[in-house]
């Protein structure tokens, strides 16, 4: 391809995206409101654009054949906060990516779209909308636009549910886990797929205990090679007895669920910030 365009490039998951992407193209774009991403590699170039502006987003996606969309506040906040960044950032990069004849996004969704069902109960990629708080609502309103502007413009679009995706510490990861080679995996078969309309996927590793399923898209090709198990013995010998009705527990949003709306669900979670640096 051409040019790819990143998003959120200076996120923790942005971090680990940047290098493979940036041999899949012959100009790949790093973007984030960050004063700069580090040493930057080979074909890639790093543009500071805000994609609550729509101006900057045609500037940033002008002559791009994907962009990969990952800027956005990544935990829940009050509505007011979340809404520039994650509701009209999503419009903004759409409409951007429309104007400029882009041909697909390739979209970081989340589990949140979907975290309110119980995690006794499967559910595939064409589970309804159940959001456990405004981020997750930011997602549902996300998928649906990109669902919209592929049936109605053409514009193509895969939103992955990125369940966790970090270092697994604690007994919910087991199930939701998604290794970082499986997350460069699963946006590069997003990607190199000649064919998606609109898609939804599961970003989750091969695990045991994943009560989710993505049979719905398999067309994708992704076939993640990872699984939690390995570190079921350790996590679960430290593990405090399960109460079966802690909301954190027993649905698939986990923590996110348990929360107040506008409450931070990452605070309680014990995430490693392991963001590569070059």
């Amino acid at each position: 391809m051409k040019k790819i365009v990143l998003t959120g490039a200076a996120g923790r998951l942005g971090s680990h995206l940047r290098e493979p992407l940036s041999k899949l193209a012959e100009d790949f774009v790093s973007s984030d409101i960050a004063e700069d991403v580090g040493t930057l590699y080979p074909n890639e170039r790093y543009e500071r654009a805000d994609i609550t502006d729509l101006a900057a987003m045609e500037a940033l996606l002008d002559g791009a054949d994907m962009v990969v969309h990952f800027g956005a506040i990544g935990d829940e906040r009050d509505f007011e906060t979340l809404l520039g960044p994650n509701f009209i950032g999503a419009y903004n990069v759409w409409e951007a990516a429309y104007r400029k004849g882009v041909k697909r996004v390739v979209y970081a969704s989340s589990i949140h779209a979907v975290g309110m069902y119980p995690k006794s109960e499967a559910i595939g990629t064409d589970a309804p909308h159940r959001p456990d708080t405004f981020y997750g609502l930011a997602k549902c309103f996300s998928e649906d636009l990109g669902r919209m502007y592929w049936e109605k413009r053409g514009l193509e679009s895969v939103c992955m549910r990125i369940c966790s995706c970090a270092q697994v510490t604690n007994s919910r990861a087991l199930g939701t886990w998604l290794s970082y080679d499986d997350l460069i995996q699963l946006v590069t078969r997003s990607i190199d797929t000649p064919v998606v309309e609109f898609t939804i996927v599961y970003g989750v590793s091969d695990n045991d205990r994943s009560p989710l399923d993505n049979t719905g898209a398999k067309h994708l090709g992704y076939r993640p090679k990872d699984n939690a198990e390995q570190f079921a013995e350790a996590i679960l010998a430290e593990a405090p007895p399960a109460d079966p009705h802690d909301l954190a527990l027993s649905r698939h949003g986990g923590p996110f669920a348990a929360v107040e709306l506008g409450a931070s669900g990452l605070a309680s979670m014990d995430i490693i910030d392991d963001t590569k640096r070059t």
